[in-house]
Formats: structure tokens, sequence, C-alpha cells
């Protein structure tokens, strides 16, 4: 039995021993990407078991043409004749699509490994008949991660770039970066870069860009189809002015910042595991990589000011700056070893004696350096300890009191009470301390009786080594971006009353419609009055008074509803969505009648209609929407003409969707509808949708979407409820 068993070890052992790998790889001998996972396969092989591995190049990043696949097959045909493998590596998307395309004039039944992917489609792979066969390591990228790993290390950020190339492989990526910019929810703006030429990205970058970063995807090919060496690519990162942060490993240690990337190498070794898992017959599977780390270049780091501790999870850290023991390590080790106690210990005083003279060095450098950083800042501020003395102020500060800076320190505020300038300052800051949230806001006005606004934080600090306490008190000037602020409001006004205007002429319209028929009443009875002037009776008299004052009334109703919906909203108030669209309809009622539009509205029952926000500002904004559908339905069918809108309530939100059968928008302006000025045959006038989404994120605080459903488009607007 014994016997039997050692022979059964011997023969599998053997049959391992004797496995045979063919690794396809996307692209060339010396393709960074590449090479580092291959190299991370390959020394997890050698470490595990001794295999045959045979490794293709496709060359797909040089040469991409049909021909050269073409000639691919014919020469792959010649090589792999009469060759049996136990399994197939293919490293990217070109090595995976090319052997499903040609798996059965090369193999017949071994598995397939895809490593390096990013999807797997597996009617793609039913399709060609393999997909029992296929196991796949996809690499998902985390964008997500890596934009809160910059949020966090970087907070003041107001920018972040993400570039990308234009290459097949940017396009499977690129999903991802939309979905990221779609859902993302942060304080600074994200834009995407998609370039083909290094040198525009050299030139861009080359000079300092305040709270800015990139987040890098790629950047191997340019516009003429030529590669970017690795090392041109190393050099941009390393030279460029912002932080930059990379997804994988291959620039890691040669310029850029660091961030969630991953591993190649690591990659490269899970991918041998499953490679194992599949030579031992184990199931096949679909799994998408976890080798991402945390990993940042200490030197750029520091030369950017980012405070890597933040971060919660552990990390790695490159290229770290060498303690003098580090670089005088075996020095020390022998001193250790050789050296009497006495000699150690002088040596040792006079290394403390060195470093205590660059410590006092340093911090003389660095009193010097925050004293002039201090001054550079054009906000105010100073210190106070505990008992309120002025320990420490910027000149900025003391020129606002119209003090000099030796007079001040020393003192409290209160020594100066005669000074008109410290006397409002100490108001302020008694103002601010009774409640910080709401007077955190002043005015100020200098000698010229130039008005300044001002933002004032107070900030509680503690000195550990001597154990004192005290304030910091910060006034940030905010004059010129209130003015904008201002501004911006005053334009957004306008651009609205622009847009309602643009609405005048189709609510006049439907104003005309409403005055002819009370106008031929009225005619008709004045007529009849004088047909008949001539009877004595003062109660038929009366009831022609009477018509007339009812025609009258009707018209004077028509006007005042038109007359209230062009006056822009005062102030925030609570109505009901019900009634505000109600009365948008009664104004275009004639309207949509003499075109043959039919408009419903539904209201799922027990569904809260009250909202809080600028009632005529969005009856504006629903009436772009019904007049861009009407012009659509006008150049369709004349008897099916269908506006439907529909009210329900989702957790929070109140729904309304508006529903039209014109047929829809085109793909290709999807996206474009809601920009100003732009207007196409199918979605009517472009600068009242642009408003409309201004009014509902701007004035109401909700959402606005589109899509084409059924047989036309559907506006989709959510109001927050609990606000």
């Amino acid at each position: 039995m014994k016997k039997l068993l050692f022979l059964f070890i011997l023969l599998f052992t053997i049959n391992l021993s004797a496995s045979s790998i063919l690794i396809l790889n996307s692209y060339h001998k010396g393709y960074e990407w590449s090479d580092n996972i291959i190299n991370g396969m390959e020394n997890f092989f050698y470490k595990k078991r001794d295999l045959d591995i045979n490794i293709l190049y496709m060359d797909s990043k040089r040469v991409t043409s049909k021909e050269y696949y073409e000639s691919l097959e014919k020469l792959y045909k010649v090589q792999l004749k009469n060759r049996k493998y136990d399994l197939i590596i293919a490293v990217d998307r070109f090595a995976y699509d090319f052997i499903l395309k040609n798996y059965y004039e090369f193999f017949t039944t071994e598995p397939i490994l895809a490593v390096g992917i990013e999807n797997f489609s597996y009617e793609k792979a039913e399709k060609y008949g393999v997909a029992n066969r296929v196991s796949a390591l996809l690499e998902k990228r985390d964008l997500q991660g890596n934009v809160d790993i910059i949020r966090t290390i970087f907070p003041s950020i107001k920018k972040l770039y993400i570039i990308n190339d234009k290459s097949l492989n940017a396009l499977h990526t690129e999903p991802l970066i939309y979905n990221l910019i779609d859902n993302f929810n942060g304080s600074f703006d994200l834009i995407y870069l998609k370039e083909d030429n290094l040198e525009n990205l050299k030139k861009k970058f080359s000079e300092k860009e305040e709270s800015s970063a990139a987040l890098f995807i790629r950047f191997y090919k340019n516009k003429n189809g030529e590669l970017n060496k690795n090392q041109e690519i190393a050099d941009f990162i390393k030279n460029a002015k912002i932080p930059i942060f990379v997804t994988d490993s291959i620039f890691i240690k040669r310029g850029a910042t660091g961030g969630k990337v991953i591993d190649l190498n690591r990659f490269g070794q899970t991918s041998g595991q499953m490679a194992l898992d599949i030579l031992s017959k184990k199931t096949n599977k679909i799994v998408e990589s976890k080798d991402l780390y945390y990993i940042f270049d200490s030197t750029k780091l520091g030369e950017f000011t980012l405070p890597v501790d933040a971060l919660k999870v552990p990390y790695e850290l490159v290229n770290k700056r060498l303690t003098y023991y580090d670089r005088h390590r075996g020095f020390i080790n022998f001193v250790f070893t050789i050296s009497p106690l006495l000699i150690f210990l002088i040596l040792g005083l006079i290394h403390n004696i060195y470093m205590r003279k660059q410590v006092e060095k340093d911090l003389r450098r660095r009193i010097e350096f925050d004293e002039t950083l201090l001054n550079a800042i054009e906000s105010p501020i100073f210190w106070e300890d505990f008992q309120g003395v002025i320990v420490d102020s910027n000149e900025t500060f003391c020129k606002l009191l119209k003090l000099t800076c030796k007079d001040l320190y020393g003192k409290k505020l209160e020594d100066f009470k005669n000074n008109k300038y410290v006397k409002s300052v100490i108001e302020i800051l008694d103002k601010y301390k009774q409640n910080e949230d709401e007077n955190y806001e002043f005015d100020y006005f200098d000698d010229n009786l130039k008005k300044r606004i001002y933002l004032v934080k107070q900030e509680k600090f503690k000195d550990e080594k001597t154990k004192s306490e005290g304030f910091v008190t910060i006034f940030t000037d905010i004059t010129k971006e209130k003015e904008i602020t201002l501004e911006k409001q005053k334009n957004r006004q306008f651009v609205i009353q622009q847009s309602k205007l643009a609405e005048i002429g189709e609510v006049f319209s439907s104003i005309a419609h409403q005055w002819k028929s009370p106008l031929v009443e009225i005619t008709a009875i004045a007529q009849e009055l004088f047909y008949t002037k001539k009877c004595k009776d003062l109660k038929e008299d009366d009831s022609f008074v009477k018509d007339i004052m009812n025609q009258v009334t009707y018209m004077t109703n028509t006007i005042n509803d038109f007359q209230k919906f062009i006056m822009p909203s005062n102030k925030e108030i609570e109505f009901n969505i019900k009634e505000a669209i109600e009365s948008m309809l009664q104004i275009v009622h004639h309207n949509m009648k003499y075109n043959n539009i039919k408009i419903s509205l539904y209201i799922k029952e027990d569904t809260k209609l009250e909202v809080y926000g600028y009632k005529n500002e969005f009856m504006q904004s629903c009436l772009n929407i019904v007049n861009n559908a009407k012009d659509a339905l006008l150049s369709k069918d004349y008897k099916n003409r269908r506006i439907d809108i529909k009210l329900f309530n989702e957790k929070n939100w109140l729904i309304i969707k508006i529903k039209d059968n014109a047929g829809g928008i085109k793909k290709k302006n999807m996206n474009k509808i809601f920009e100003p000025y732009f207007t196409t045959k199918d979605n009517g006038h472009g600068i009242g949708l642009y408003m409309t989404k201004v009014i509902i994120e701007d004035k109401m605080k909700g959402k606005i979407f589109v899509e084409n459903v059924e047989e036309g488009a559907m506006f989709t607007i959510k109001l927050e409820q609990n606000r």
C-alpha cells in the first residue's frame, strides 16, 4: 500500500513538473506595465514549481492594424503547431480578445487565464464557446479611493485633474472616470484631461498652480501614434509643479506623490497563484484584484507639504529621508563594538553638541521663516494668552489697529480702548463669542470710509512644552469674494428674467386665446343692448351689465395671473406643488388646446405636496419644460400629442416626472441640452432648459435629470422636503 501511495505521489509530482504555460503578452518586451506583471508571475512560479513557460509578445501598443493581426495569426499557426499547453495566460485586453477570436485555430481544450483586463463579459466568452474554460483576474483602479486620499491629505485642494490618453485601453477606464465625476460630492472641482500630446501636459503643469493636484491614469500614446517612453512620462510627473497621484506602481519612486495603487509585481504573483490553482483543476472563477496598497513618496510629500499621517489606514513610504543613524549605521556599529566606554561617551557628547548646534540653527531659520511667512499673509492675525495678553501678531493686524507691533506686544486690547479701531475689534470679538455660528462676519471701515468685509475665526491652542494656553484670532478679508458673489447673483437673476421673458411670447399667445371668447361675448352683449335700447325693462338692462362684468372679471383674473407669474419671487416660501403646476397649466391652457396637445396631471394617493423655495421661479422652470415639449410635439402626429405629469413621494423627496411622446432627444444631444443657448429641433430652446436647471438646483436646492423613454423624453425633478 505504501509503495502504491509513493508511486501515486511520484507520478503526480512528475505531472506537475511537466506543466507547460503559454503567456501571450499584449505588448512588447520593455513595456513596464506588462513586464512587471510577468516578472511577478515568473518569480512566483520559480519559487513554487518548475514550469515550462513560453512568452509571446503581440506589440499591440505600437502596431494595431488589421493586416498586422492577420500576420500574427499566420505566424502563431506556425509557432504553435504541434505544441500542447496546459494553460494559456492572456496579459491584458488585446491578447485576451486575440485568443478568444482564434481559440479553435490554435488550441483545443486548454484553460484560459485573462490577467489585467478591467471588465469581463460572460456573454463574450460564451459567444466564442469558451465560457467554461475562462478565468480572469480583473485590474480595478480605485479612482474613488484615490480621490478620498487626496481630499484627506490635501484639504485645501480646489482642483483635481484626471489625466488619461486617447488609447483603446483608455476607453475601458472612461466609464469609471465618468461615474466618479457624476457621483462626486466634494468641495473641489474634478477636471477630466483627455490629451494626446505629452508636451501639452508638460507645458500645462510647468508652473505652480495653487490648491491643485492631478490623478494620473495613463498617458502612453501621442496623437501621431508614437509611444511615450516611461522615462519621458516619469520626467513629466517628477517635474510637474503640482502633486501627481497614480493608480499603479509604475511611477512610484519616479516622481509620483503616491496613492492607492495596484502593485503590479504583487498583482503578477496573485496571477501566478491563480494559474497554479487552474493547473490543480480547481473551478474557474472571475476575481477582482485586491492587490491595492497605499504607497507614498516621502520626498514629494515634503515638497508639497502633504500630511500623509492624516490617513487612517496603513501605508508605505518610499524614498524616505535617511536619518544620521541610517547614513552612518556601519560606523556607529563599529564604534559600539570596538571602542571603550570612555571613547563612546566622548563621541556621543561630540555628536550631541553637534546636533544641538544644528537644531539651534534650524530653529533660528524656522523662526525667521515663520515670521516672514506670517507677515506675508494678508489676513490680520494675533495671539493672546489665556489672560488676554497679546503674545504675537503679524504686521497686517498692527496696521489694522493703526499701532506699531512693538507697542502692542505684552499688552491687552483693553489697554487701547481710546483707539477707535481697537474699540471696534473688541466689540466684534465680544459679539463673536456670544454666538460664533451667527456673528462670524463683520464690516470694517478704514480712514477713507472704504468698507471691508472680514470673517473672524478664533481657535484655542496649547503649548505642550510650556503648558501655556491661549487663542489665535484670524480676520480673513472676503471683500472681493462678497463682491464677486453679489455680481454673480445679479447676473444669475438677470439670466433667469431673460429666460422668463423668452416665455412671455408663449404666455401672451395663451392670453390672446383666453381673451378672444370674452371679447366676442362682450361685443355680442353690446350689440344686443344697442338694438334693444328702446326696451324699458330695467331688469334686462341689469342682466346685460352683469354679463359684461362677468366677462371683464374673467379677463382681469387672467391678466392678474399673468402679472403674478412674470414677477420674480422675493423670498423662499412653503408652497403646494400641485397648485403651482395647475396655475402654470392654466396660463398655457388655450395655447395647448389650440395645438391639440393633451396635458394630464396624475398625483399618487397620499403624496406630500408641500415644498420650500421660490414658487414663481419653479412655475417658470416647469413652463420651460412644457413649452420645450410643445415645440417638439408640433412636428408630430396632430391627433396624438400628449404631455403627462406625475407627482409622488420617494423617501424624503417629492418626484415630478414630465413626459411627452414627441420621439425623444437625439443621443448625441442628451448631455448638451442643459447648456446655455444650445438649441436643436428636437429639444427646443437651450436657454430655457439651462435656466430650468439653474432654478431647480439653485433656487429649489433640487436635482433634474432627462432621459428617453418609450415614445419621447422624460424630465425628472427631485425636490427635498425635509429642509
